[in-house]
């Protein structure tokens, strides 16, 4: 008689594709039926206190979670849309136990994933894994932004967490780029083709 595989759906989501420094965050999360967590939502429509009062909850009741992180060399080197899909097969890879099924939010699915996929636009405001995949790397993300704001202090990573706002252009304009500045994206990589004119 054949033993019927259990079932275990991995939420995935990102956090970071878009900023211009700092890594892109990727979390996948199996959840457990037998332990709900309430007011799992798309983490963008989530304040920052609803975040981290989830986040413990998510990573104790969780039957797997795992959180990768891509840094920018690595950003750099293959392209954010590329990294992000690296991230979401290594989160995915790396759950123990492993998941039978990942649900991606998004229109892309990853190549090379240890299971079955399922692309859900959307899916992290319709899925409580992915939702609860994207409140991890949200969390991880923004603690990491705060940690790096002490050693790369002037650029105002703790507020802005690397996003392109008009505080944190100013800063690029002043300071130059840092190490955590991805030198592929547009405003810092015209920055740095301005300095090698002079």
């Amino acid at each position: 008689m054949r033993i019927k595989q259990r079932v275990l759906v991995a939420g995935v989501d990102e956090a970071g594709r878009g900023p211009l420094a700092g890594p892109v965050v990727i979390a996948a999360v199996v959840l457990d039926p037998q332990r709900p967590i309430d007011g799992l939502d798309d983490s963008k429509k989530l304040s920052e206190t609803k975040r981290e009062a989830l986040y413990p909850l998510i990573v104790e009741r969780a039957l797997a979670h795992c959180i990768v992180m891509i840094d920018t060399d690595e950003i750099d080197r293959i392209n954010i849309f590329q990294a992000t899909m690296l991230g979401m097969t290594r989160a995915v890879t790396g759950l123990a136990p492993a998941a039978t099924e990942a649900w991606i939010d998004g229109n892309h699915l990853p190549k090379n994933l240890p299971c079955p996929g399922r692309a859900i636009v959307g899916g992290d405001a319709l899925e409580p894994a992915i939702s609860a995949a994207s409140i991890l790397a949200k969390v991880s993300r923004d603690r990491l932004m705060v940690a790096m704001d002490r050693q790369h202090p002037g650029y105002g990573f703790a507020a802005h967490k690397g996003y392109s706002t008009p505080e944190h252009l100013c800063a690029l304009q002043r300071l130059g780029p840092c190490s955590l500045h991805r030198r592929s994206f547009a405003p810092v990589r015209i920055l740095l083709d301005q300095g090698q004119l002079f």
